[in-house]
């Protein structure tokens, strides 16, 4: 079942978070469909986040997705080289966003492999946003789609995760975003080896 569009919409951007641990993510590009369940995500908290696009409210070409309504895709180029897929969420005006880290692949493996120019299956090939993007075939040709539609889509197929099994840690290379930088905004399923930077002693 995908997800419904009231999933994204709510101002909680840490718990839609939350929720997306367990929830698979699927593609179909170029008739291919690829995907697997989320074991990593980061938080971003609009306007008063520093590490937001949209810190301060900033509107350029590039963010001007992220004020949309939520429930669809945002994607940019990161350091020119990799691609990054975010969920944008809330509502319009309310820039939140949150960036899928790591999946644990169930389909299309084989296509996945291709893409990632990988011979055997492992944990890299879907470890960090640059590799889902990349295994998945995310680009920014489908930046703002919808993620009910069938480009790009999560379902719920009722895979969860209790308190325990969730860490939360501070979010990855935004160290530039001060304080806000030690925000406990990044959530990952604890022992899952798809993750991309466990915290010391909790692998």
């Amino acid at each position: 079942m995908k997800l419904p569009l009231d999933f994204y919409t709510h101002g909680d951007v840490l718990g839609i978070t939350r929720n997306l641990l367990g929830k698979y993510l699927f593609t179909r590009i170029d008739g291919i469909i690829t995907g697997g369940f989320i074991v990593e995500a980061e938080a971003y908290n609009g306007v008063i986040d520093r590490a937001s696009h949209a810190y301060g409210g900033r509107l350029t070409n590039r963010t001007e997705v992220m004020h949309r309504q939520g429930g669809i895709a945002y994607v940019y180029l990161c350091y020119g080289i990799h691609e990054m897929f975010n969920i944008v969420t809330s509502q319009e005006g309310q820039p939140h966003a949150i960036l899928i880290r790591a999946i644990e692949p169930t389909e299309g493996i084989e296509e996945m492999l291709l893409r990632r120019n990988m011979k055997a299956v492992k944990p890299t090939i879907t470890m960090g946003p640059g590799s889902v993007a990349k295994a998945l075939g995310i680009s920014r040709k489908i930046n703002g789609f919808d993620l009910r539609g069938d480009v790009i889509w999560i379902e719920d197929r009722g895979l969860t995760f209790n308190d325990e099994e969730i860490i939360a840690a501070p979010r990855v290379g935004v160290d530039y975003a001060g304080e806000d930088a030690l925000l406990p905004y990044r959530l990952y399923v604890k022992g899952n080896r798809y993750v991309s930077r466990p915290l010391k002693g909790t692998k």
